[in-house]
């Protein structure tokens, strides 16, 4: 493969590095004394109550509405260790999974809102790529260890 500047791996690696700090920044813009009292839990529960496939529905009021702290807390979490896991190249296919589930949930939960679709669309096209690119060959803490050699 040839290309500019740098090796293929290196820029897959710039693919999982750039989508690590998309949802480092995720976390960060949170206002996190609203969200870890429910704000987003219960801005996602008026989005289930209203969605038009029962299901979505159905798994919100018997997953998350009755754990509502802690499904902030996971899901704020998460996206805070996704973050720093893409960025250093720590578990990173375990990680790039995670995230791809994360927005594939997402996107379910908003699917007759398309203007929400389009961060979460590119983030999982990035997920995916870095992830059968297997972006961890270089610049990563698994390269490094020897992880998923």
């Amino acid at each position: 493969m040839q290309t500019t500047w740098l090796s293929g791996a290196e820029w897959f690696a710039v693919l999982r590095i750039g989508v690590g700090l998309w949802w480092l920044e995720s976390w960060r813009h949170k206002d996190k004394k609203d969200w870890f009292t429910g704000g987003g839990i219960r801005w996602a529960g008026g989005i289930a109550a209203k969605h038009r496939w029962p299901f979505v529905r159905l798994g919100f009021d018997r997953v998350v509405a009755p754990r509502p702290r802690l499904m902030a807390y996971v899901v704020a979490y998460a996206e805070l260790a996704l973050g720093l896991g893409l960025i250093v190249g720590f578990l990173t296919p375990i990680a790039l999974v995670g995230g791809l589930l994360l927005n594939l949930i997402y996107l379910v939960l908003m699917i007759h809102d398309w203007a929400e679709q389009g961060q979460n669309l590119m983030m999982a096209l990035i997920s995916a790529v870095a992830l059968f690119a297997m972006s961890w060959q270089v610049w990563s803490l698994d390269n490094a260890l020897g992880l998923f050699n």
